[in-house]
């Protein structure tokens, strides 16, 4: 067993002792685990529950937990239909095991699309479900007292005088039957769901016990990191490697498809030695384009079809070209630069390669994708991944094609056997590419004398996600959705409206960003249908509500909340956007003031509707979390590349973000609502970036149309 001294460790003066690959019992690690605690006595009534004799209830959760909640959500659950005390519930990563533990929405292990708790909601009920009646069924026996007989409160059976705790029951129980469709509460009946529970793993990521990839040190273990190209589609000409292995410390240099690996004793003979290293890149098949060159191409492509690899018509009711003909036209192109997600912890994992079989430790957002990778690099079937927590992720770690397992897994077969922690710093992170794509909205309507929208059209020129990556094969052969999703199926009321994406192509790397493509489809849309709103001389809220109909109750609803909840009184300007994703409703005004030509945005006003509420508190953090992220990105970043196709951005100091001083005071109110709970990790973040803008132009006049809105010079 080594002792290292944690990250927390260090801060506290503190030194913990890390044993690998066995974890502690959870009465020792109070809150939750890292991995599936396999351990002897503990009943499993299904894949998702384990009831130890010490009475604790841990749920095996099949979704990464990076701060969004589902560890939470998921273990309420399985508590409030289990009747349990949350005292006694625990949340520990499932297996990565994609036949039990597949999201149903993807058909594979992983998270997003705000997903978790969505297509989980009936599963993880239906489980503590099942437990419950078997451990009903195991009192009865032992109190000898028909079924009917047994009430369950806290976490303790009783009938009569006679009473037990799960522990208690737990080998019974295990000899008992499990229903086949076991039957769940009536909302009437909740006692947790829908309450602000504390979060399960608050405590250990409070005083230390949590662990993320960074904490794993394993015997012999090496740190690795490696040198990329400092253009996208550059490969390794050659590299003379004798000046870094001169330092002190560095063990190996290593040529990857990925590039260069410098291994060593620690991170900073790592760094020093890949700093130290001599490369020559072939630039034949780079992105040498500058940022301006590419807007200039997107566009082209978005107002004109044969500007692009790829045109693709999505959507087209009506006759648009005869509604604009001879009609009073407004139009509006709206630029959306790349942009990174900078989660608090980089790309990250350790793994362990023995003879035909490894073990992982990494934050996996797509599990079956990684293991997959990983078995496929190494050659190998026997892959063990353990999830571990992370540090924050906005989709960096749901990658389609796995660039960073296969990168792990080169770093370990490049090593050969032993234990390998492979390192990306914040660097690498923000000029490693995988970015929201670079767009372009152009967007045409006509108005009648009533200002009512006549024709509506719309092209966008973006880079795809899923073309070109194995999750190609879900788009059917049409066009990739990721693109253009928010801003078909217009909820704006028009007979004739066409949507038109624009296929463009880019050795820079894209990726989902939080919220996608609803990222950007919700600034573009929301902004001109205030602006023609604003023409005709309706009111920004009133007119949206008649825009609306009658076919669109709930985004209607919270418009209507959020309205009464405002209040724009103040010297100030206000805007409203209202944007339906991931199944969800959210309604936002945000109260900006001038500050020297710089938008502040002092308050936000927020209303959602996403179906039952399981934790409103958590809800509320994810509306308020993504509003801050949202408002970031509008006011400051941006990834561009200078002539020649080299990024300029490497550190929070040129892709600067939101600092405290910088955050609006946040309002936010949940619509009550029966409907099946939906996602909140991501749609908190599209409606803030056109609120914003809508407040700036009706206060200013100017209205923005390339994003940032503050650009760092």
């Amino acid at each position: 067993m080594n002792i290292h001294t944690s990250r927390r460790g260090f801060l506290t003066g503190l030194i913990v002792a890390v044993a690998l690959p066995q974890l502690a019992r959870a009465e020792a690690r109070p809150g939750y685990f890292n991995e599936l605690p396999a351990l002897d006595g503990d009943w499993a009534p299904n894949a998702f529950i384990r009831v130890a004799p010490d009475n604790t209830v841990t749920v095996l959760i099949k979704h990464i937990e990076f701060g969004q909640g589902p560890y939470t959500g998921l273990t309420t659950l399985v508590a409030e239909e289990l009747d349990a005390d949350w005292g006694q519930m625990r949340a520990a990563a499932a297996p990565a095991d994609a036949e039990k533990y597949a999201n149903m929405a993807f058909g594979m292990q992983g998270t997003g699309g705000s997903s978790s708790m969505a297509n989980s909601f009936m599963q993880m009920r239906k489980a503590g479900a099942a437990a419950r009646a078997m451990l009903v069924a195991a009192a009865a026996e032992k109190f000898g007292v028909p079924a009917d007989q047994i009430t369950i409160e806290k976490g303790v059976l009783k009938a009569g005088d006679q009473s037990a705790s799960f522990g208690e029951l737990a080998e019974a129980a295990a000899s008992q039957t499990a229903p086949d469709d076991p039957q769940v509460k009536s909302p009437d009946q909740f006692r947790l769901i829908g309450t602000d529970l504390p979060k399960v793993d608050t405590k250990a990521k409070t005083d230390g016990q949590a662990e993320f990839s960074l904490d794993v040190y394993l015997d012999g273990m090496l740190t690795a990191v490696v040198a990329h190209p400092p253009k996208f589609g550059a490969t390794v000409a050659s590299v003379d490697d004798s000046a870094a292995l001169q330092v002190a410390g560095v063990q190996k240099v290593a040529q990857i498809p990925q590039g260069v690996a410098v291994y060593a004793d620690n991170t900073f003979a790592a760094l020093k030695g890949r700093a130290a290293l001599e490369i020559d890149w072939d630039d034949s098949s780079a992105e040498t384009r500058s940022t301006d060159q590419m807007i200039d191409q997107w566009t082209a492509a978005a107002r004109a079809t044969g500007h692009a690899a790829r045109d693709w018509e999505v959507e087209a009711t009506g006759d648009v070209d005869q509604a604009l003909s001879g009609a009073e036209m407004v139009e509006a192109t709206y630029v959306f630069p790349y942009l990174a997600h900078t989660p608090m912890e980089p790309l990250d994992g350790v793994i362990r390669l023995g003879d035909r079989e490894a073990d992982v430790w990494m934050g996996s957002q797509m599990q079956t994708g990684d293991v997959g990778t990983l078995a496929s690099t190494l050659g190998i079937q026997n892959v063990r991944l353990n999830t571990m927590l992370a540090g924050g992720s906005f989709g960096r770690r749901a990658q389609p094609d796995a660039h960073f397992a296969a990168e792990l897994g080169e770093v370990a077969k490049a090593h050969g056997p032993g234990a390998v922690k492979l390192l990306w710093t914040r660097e690498d992170d923000i000029q490693g590419g995988y970015y929201r794509p670079l767009t372009v909205h152009n967007i045409r309507a006509a108005l009648d004398a009533d200002g009512n929208i006549t024709a509506w059209d719309h092209g966008i020129a973006a880079q795809p996600i899923f073309i070109g990556t194995p999750f190609e094969g879900m788009l059917q052969g049409g066009p990739d959705f990721s693109a253009f999703e928010g801003a078909s199926e217009l909820r704006y009321t028009t007979a004739n409206h066409r949507l038109r994406w624009a296929q463009m192509e880019s050795p820079v790397t894209t990726l989902w960003w939080r919220s996608v493509g609803h990222s950007h489809t919700g600034f573009a849309v929301e902004c001109f249908v205030d602006e023609l709103l604003e023409k005709a001389g309706r009111d920004p809220i009133e007119g949206r509500l008649a825009l609306l109909g009658d076919d669109h109750p709930r985004e209607k609803g919270v418009l209507q909340r959020v309205a009464q909840m405002a209040d724009m009184s103040g010297d100030f300007g206000y805007g409203v956007a209202v944007v339906k994703s991931f199944d969800s409703y959210v309604a936002q005004i945000a109260e900006v003031e001038d500050r020297g030509g710089i938008p502040h945005v002092r308050r936000v006003w927020c209303a959602v509707d996403c179906g039952l509420a399981v934790n409103p508190n958590i809800v509320r953090a994810q509306m308020e979390g993504g509003i801050g992220y949202g408002l970031s990105a509008v006011l400051f970043s941006e990834i561009t590349l200078d002539q020649g196709g080299t990024i300029r951005q490497q550190n929070w100091d040129s892709y600067p973000i939101m600092r405290i001083p910088q955050m609006p005071a946040v309002e936010v109110e949940i619509v009550q609502s029966a409907e099946p709970p939906t996602g909140v990790g991501e749609p908190g973040t599209p409606p803030i970036g056109p609120a914003v803008a809508n407040a700036w132009r009706r206060m200013t006049g100017k209205a923005l149309r390339r994003l940032p809105i503050v650009p760092v010079a």
